[in-house]
């Protein structure tokens, strides 16, 4: 009876669970039975309300199967699922759907690697479905955990190691193509998720020397190479980011770096930071950098090598963000370099000098020279970034970092000159400048009003009265790349006497209105700078090699037939300069700022073509080769070229001489009159921002130092004899007046505060006003009556106007 009753229960079962029990065969090394398969997979098409039953049905014996071990219908049941799982795209999938993921779970929480990687592709299969509607209640924390876990596997065996990491980044990338393409699903870029997908990916990029060192495994292609597929997937991960998810893309990076101390040396960093800036979109780039530039300042009290190789990073992302979109964080990426250079400089010098208290010297030099290594980096960067960025937006920068360049006397709100010293000010200034030429090469700007405001012309000329031959190179050099539109430089390198300029084939245009009004106001600024940089006792061959560059430049680019003249001015000045030696010069730089002039007007007369000028200054340039080879740049600066004791001015035919060249230039187009003025440079406020001894500070001395020694007024008596009354009647004192009175006049609205001007100029026409009101007070009267009668009342005069109908004309009228 017992037999009977369980004979006749069995076809009671469910359909679906015949079905489903007929696919596994009785020895599991057969596979799956396809007809049977088919069949059931017809049923499931066709019964679409039945695919829940069909799939919890297979879950329970999959389940059943990997308790006990017996993986051969485990991977038949997968094998299941997976094909039902193709062929069925009905609405009621949802819930096998469920089912197939609690059994790809299983799988994956077995130690066996052979049931995770089956459960992983079954997964990967999944994750190419497109689901014709989104899911509400799904979630997939379990397989960003579980997928992350086998990235970072530790298995024995190589071979299974690298299959166990190799499923967990497919896994990783069926995640993300699973849901971030998925509205509902936008928790995966949530910073719990974030931080176990970015660094499992980053481990196994990390880990591709260690595999390219070891012998190829049996069977690992470029697509089975953890290295490269974990490449594949986070360029993917990125590629997806949207504007509110980047920052939490990329802090998981910065984070993994700081954990495995990848900083120093940082070539893996520098290799993540161009994937992830090749791989976002364009306008998301200021993203990445301001996250870099947070992460500069997190690490401000690191060591130098770490954050050197952070700035690094930094100058590999904005070389790349530069040509593009890179936001509103151009200038704070400068002003949070600066600071940190200012950083730097300050840890050198207090190195420094903890150094000379009795400090272990040898180490103290070490992280000299590491603060140094920082301090490239971080100049490289900014001149990079600088040099990449389009023209405006240069320019705005030059003016930006000249504003952070520490002047003496000038308030600097960023870099505190107290503090650091005179070292630390000197060091600050040359590694700005230096920033600067490297921001400034290739600049060209259209007109030099644009290229050179007064802002940026002030400070930079400043900078170049400074008693160090360094930072006036560096000066020069970056009015070089402004002014050097035509790229005529190369051309002019090196001082000589240039036989043939017209072999050099220089490049030059007419020069603009716009430029002929920057040399009229700027022009005496140039000049004056030119003039007082020769005969810095401390010039070398290199000062004076940029000096005639700067002159050659300047006549090229900006010299009409005005500035020539002054040009030619400023070399009979500094010729008769080196002649007088007030100063006292060494005579080696005398004698080289007379190879300068001779090497300038040779260049000058060849440039304007003018042929008795070039004859003049060949037959000067003839006589010094045989006579005095010493005032020739071809000479003077050879290192054991002789001195002589002294120059004689009397030896005129050695020396360019104002009257002959003022003949040669009496032609037409050049006002030669002007060549007998003899140049005097401007005194300005420059020279006391610079800590130098200013013509304006002798003065004041001197005037000082008489104003003590003279006896009261009351005791001097004024003696009247014939000089003071000739001086008394002697006009020249007065036109003298009258022309410092002009200049003084000039010199106010060319340099005075717009303020102030204004305030002038307002009160000049209230002024005007007023008198205008008081004359036509006095003049305007009420109209006299036509008739003429006039009225006294009470004292005043009134005058009654008579109607022109009332009025009576003479007959004749």
């Amino acid at each position: 009876m017992p037999a009977g009753v369980c004979g006749c229960c069995g076809p009671l079962r469910p359909r679906y669970k015949r079905l489903v029990d007929n696919i596994f065969p009785e020895d599991p090394k057969d596979g799956l039975s396809k007809s049977d398969m088919e069949k059931l997979t017809f049923y499931a098409v066709s019964a679409p309300e039945k695919l829940d039953r069909i799939g919890a049905y297979l879950a329970e014996r999959l389940s059943r199967d990997v308790v006990r071990h017996r993986y051969g219908y485990v991977v038949i049941a997968m094998e299941a699922l997976d094909q039902l799982l193709m062929a069925c795209h009905s609405q009621s999938i949802k819930p096998f759907v469920e089912s197939f993921l609690h059994m790809v779970a299983k799988l994956l929480e077995s130690r066996e690697p052979d049931l995770q990687v089956l459960g992983t592709n079954s997964f990967v299969k999944f994750a190419n479905i497109e689901e014709d509607t989104p899911s509400y209640h799904r979630r997939y924390d379990f397989f960003v955990s579980q997928f992350s876990a086998m990235c970072h596997s530790t298995h024995e065996d190589a071979e299974t190691r690298t299959r166990i990491r190799v499923a967990g980044i497919k896994g990783l990338q069926g995640v993300v193509r699973k849901t971030v393409n998925d509205e509902l699903q936008a928790i995966i870029w949530e910073p719990q998720h974030m931080d176990k997908l970015i660094p499992s990916m980053l481990f196994n990029m990390q880990d591709s020397e260690d595999l390219d060192s070891t012998p190829s495994v049996a069977g690992q292609d470029g697509e089975e190479n953890p290295a490269a597929l974990a490449e594949s997937c986070f360029r993917e991960l990125l590629g997806r980011a949207a504007y509110g998810n980047m920052n939490n893309a990329v802090r998981p990076v910065l984070v993994h770096l700081d954990n495995h101390h990848l900083w120093d040396p940082n070539e893996f960093a520098v290799s993540c930071f161009r994937i992830i800036m090749y791989s976002i979109q364009a306008q998301h780039s200021h993203h990445v950098i301001q996250q870099v530039l947070n992460h500069l300042d997190t690490n401000n009290k690191n060591t130098p090598r770490v954050r050197a190789g952070i700035v690094q990073v930094l100058l590999e992302t904005v070389a790349i963000a530069a040509k593009g979109s890179v936001g509103p964080t151009v200038l704070e990426v400068f002003n949070t370099l600066l600071k940190h250079l200012r950083m730097s400089v300050d840890f050198e010098l207090g190195e420094s000098s903890r150094r000379n208290s009795g400090v272990s010297v040898s180490s103290n030099r070490g992280k000299e020279s590491e603060e140094r290594y920082v301090q490239n980096a971080i100049i490289q960067t900014i001149g990079f970034f600088g040099g990449n960025l389009p023209d405006y937006q240069r320019a705005e920068v030059m003016m930006f970092i000249m504003g952070k360049v520490p002047v003496y006397g000038t308030p600097c709100h960023t870099l505190d000159t107290v503090k650091i010293g005179h070292q630390g000010t000197k060091r600050i200034q040359a590694m700005l400048l230096s920033s600067l030429i490297m921001v400034t090469s290739g600049f060209k700007s259209k007109s030099m009003a644009g290229a050179l405001p007064p802002p940026f012309l002030d400070p930079l000329f400043s900078i170049s009265l400074m008693e160090d031959s360094e930072l006036r190179q560096l000066v020069l050099e970056i009015l070089h790349n402004v002014i050097d539109r035509h790229d005529n430089r190369a051309k002019l390198r090196g001082i000589r006497i240039i036989p043939n300029v017209a072999a050099l084939k220089i490049k030059r245009e007419k020069i603009s209105k716009q430029d002929v009004a920057f040399m009229k106001k700027h022009g005496q600024q140039l000049y004056r700078h030119i003039y007082l940089g020769c005969k810095e006792e401390d010039n070398v061959h290199k000062n004076f090699e940029l000096l005639f560059t700067t002159l050659a430049i300047m006549t090229i680019e900006l010299a009409n037939e005005e500035v020539v003249i002054d040009l030619i001015r400023l070399a009979i000045a500094l010729q008769d300069m080196a002649l007088a030696n007030e100063e006292n010069m060494p005579m080696v730089i005398r004698c080289g700022i007379m190879a300068l002039v001779a090497a300038y007007l040779n260049f000058l007369s060849q440039m304007i073509a003018n042929p008795p000028f070039c004859q003049h200054v060949s037959k000067v340039i003839e006589l010094r080769t045989l006579d005095a080879p010493y005032l020739l740049p071809e000479h003077i600066f050879r290192d054991k070229c002789p001195f002589p004791e002294s120059l004689e001015k009397e030896d005129r035919p050695l020396y360019f001489q104002t009257t002959d060249m003022a003949e040669c230039l009496a032609g037409p187009g050049y006002n030669a009159e002007r060549l007998s003025i003899p140049y005097v440079p401007q005194v300005t406020d420059e020279d006391r921002l610079t800590r130098r001894k200013s013509f304006v500070d002798t003065i004041s001395l001197q005037v000082d130092i008489m104003s003590n020694s003279l006896p009261d007024k009351s005791q001097l008596a004024e003696e009247i004899t014939f000089e003071t009354l000739k001086k008394a009647i002697d006009t020249t004192g007065l036109e003298e007046q009258e022309r410092e009175k002009r200049r003084q006049v000039m010199e106010k609205f060319q340099k005075a505060p717009f303020e102030e001007i204004a305030a002038h100029c307002e009160s000049k026409a209230n002024m005007l006003h007023d008198r205008l009101a008081q004359i036509f007070e006095l003049t305007i009267r009420p109209p006299p009556s036509p008739s003429g009668v006039v009225s006294i009342s009470a004292g005043h005069t009134q005058h009654q106007s008579v109607p022109v109908y009332e009025m009576k004309f003479p007959d004749l009228f």
